[in-house]
């Protein structure tokens, strides 16, 4: 199976495998809340923009402040 963007590419925004689940996920929660609201149909899966954010760069965590939140 291959996977896109490679996993390598993922962990250069987030440290760790464990957070960029968590990261994704929220993220694309965020996402498909986004869309019912303004009643835009989405053509591609909410999990799939959701990496391809964190694989661009878009979103980037810093691991000093999640340290402080959880």
């Amino acid at each position: 199976m291959l996977l896109y963007p490679a996993m390598n590419d993922l962990l250069k925004n987030v440290p760790s495998r464990y957070m960029l689940v968590n990261v994704v996920a929220n993220r694309a929660r965020k996402i498909a809340v986004e869309a019912e609201h303004s009643g835009i149909p989405l053509t591609e899966k909410t999990v799939s923009m959701a990496v391809k954010e964190v694989a661009d760069g878009l979103i980037v965590i810093d691991p000093n402040s999640e340290a402080e939140e959880a």
